[in-house]
């Protein structure tokens, strides 16, 4: 570019520089009070997070918080600590239970004579006290009920992998829209300041009588627009700050500034891999397709349960340790230790147990159903990488067409400004020019901003989001 790279009108390094110091003086300015170390550092510390508070916060910090408190993450693992609660449960259906107690037992009436065998009119009592060990197995449902559970257990874990990739996502594409936000607002900002300038020299052109007055209103008619599209980003750039706080778990009270001033293209995910490479690496990586497969392990253990578990006998025995007494009223009352024992087998036939035909197909219906959603999530997951792929390349060529476009703009404008001519027709070519320039700025910021959303999307597409932070070249 012509003219100097430290012109702030024209230059995108001095974009930048205006940027950073926007953000210094909106951080230090009187209606807010802006904490000094990092978010992370002022939760752990304990600091008080009041609605007046600018806390400057940058990628990583947003990526540290969006693990440790995201309500998502906290949900799933709580989930996770349900299913291993549910195995334990299934793991309890193979150990017997002890069951202390007394029992007392009075007969009034007909009773029958052992082993003498004769019926006669009596009047005794017993009772007993002791504890009986007894163990219950259906040994078809606790061996199949365990498998299931097991492959629940892992289905959870995978389950919050997934959730904490997905919220690593929402955080970092959270942040871009934040500072691309923020760096909107600065090339506004820039076109106002830009634009008052020229109406300030038209305004003296048009008092030395070598200008016309409408040429001034048409420049301050422009400014204004400026200023209502700023007011627009003002709101954008909140309201990017109050989602990101949702995701981190933060008030949204709290106005949250990102660090970087102004965007710049960073190359976070390595794209030189082939598609078919990248689609065989979502298949291995993705949580989902783990999350899916042990869900499919869980519900092929229940149709076998359901088929196989009732030719299983169920295995029952009891024990019973203790003292009975007892006797005829008026006659002594005897008391001595007493023990009995059972064991037994038996097979269920009917509902819930043998030739439960429509427990079979149901069953098998719920595996056949966890097979096409398998099958369908892989589908899903080839055409989420395609798509990623397609739109990192897009927006890269985007980022070296915006960049192309927003030199030749700015000389544009340099070129027309140096004329140092107020004809109407100069005026209206100058107007056009500044707002070519203002709209290849936004397109530059927002390509950039896109490009960096689009590597994020790619790399959790294909499984691998935390290698992504690994890559970052200019």
């Amino acid at each position: 570019m012509k003219g100097g790279m430290c012109n702030l009108r024209w230059t995108i390094c001095a974009a930048t520089a205006v940027a950073l110091n926007a953000l210094l003086s909106h951080a230090q300015g009187p209606t807010n009070t802006t904490y000094s170390g990092s978010l992370a550092t002022a939760l752990l510390e304990g600091a008080q997070i009041t609605n007046d508070t600018v806390y400057p916060i940058d990628l990583p910090t947003t990526l540290r918080l969006a693990g440790a408190r995201n309500l998502d993450i906290q949900i799933a693992r709580e989930g996770l600590k349900e299913a291993q609660a549910n195995r334990q449960s299934a793991v309890e259906q193979f150990f017997p239970w002890v069951a202390p107690g007394v029992g007392y037992h009075r007969r009034d009436g007909m009773a029958q004579a052992v082993p003498a065998g004769y019926v006669t009119n009596t009047h005794f009592q017993s009772y007993s006290a002791g504890a009986t060990l007894a163990a219950q197995v259906v040994l078809g449902d606790a061996i199949y009920h365990s498998l299931a559970a097991k492959q629940l257990v892992k289905a959870s874990d995978q389950a919050l992998e997934t959730r904490r990739q997905d919220t690593i996502l929402s955080a970092a594409q959270g942040y871009f829209d934040l500072v691309k936000a923020q760096a909107l607002v600065e090339v506004d900002r820039q076109a106002i300041q830009i634009s008052q300038d020229y109406q300030q020299e038209l305004h003296v052109a048009v008092t030395a009588g070598i200008a016309f007055k409408g040429d001034e209103l048409r420049v301050q008619t422009q400014t204004e627009q400026y200023r209502i599209v700023l007011q627009q980003k003002l709101e954008q750039q909140r309201v990017a700050a109050a989602n990101l706080a949702q995701v981190l778990h933060l008030d949204s009270r709290v106005e949250l500034v990102p660090v970087d001033a102004g965007v710049t293209a960073f190359r976070f995910f390595p794209t030189n891999a082939s598609m078919n490479a990248l689609v065989e690496q979502a298949l291995r990586s993705r949580p989902e397709l783990k999350q899916s497969q042990a869900f499919l392990a869980a519900t092929r253990a229940a149709k076998n349960g359901a088929v196989y578990g009732p030719w299983i006998p169920s295995v029952g025995a009891q024990a019973f340790g203790g003292g009975l007494g007892g006797g005829a009223d008026g006659a002594p009352s005897n008391f001595g230790a007493e023990g009995d024992y059972l064991v037994g087998l038996s097979w269920r036939i009917g509902p819930g147990g043998l030739f439960d035909s429509g427990r079979i197909n149901a069953s098998k219906a719920r595996l056949a159903a966890a097979q096409f959603a398998d099958s369908k999530l892989k589908d899903t997951i080839i055409s989420q990488v395609v798509a990623g792929l397609v739109r990192v390349n897009s927006t890269a060529a985007q980022i070296d067409l915006a960049a192309r476009n927003l030199n030749t703009a700015s000389e544009t404008l340099q070129l027309t400004r140096q004329r140092k001519q107020f004809g109407v027709g100069i005026v209206l070519e100058d107007i056009q020019a500044h707002q070519a320039l203002t709209q290849a700025r936004s397109d530059y910021v927002t390509a950039v901003a896109e490009n960096e959303k689009a590597q994020y999307a790619l790399s959790r597409a294909t499984g691998s989001v935390e290698e992504a932070q690994e890559y970052k070249q200019p």
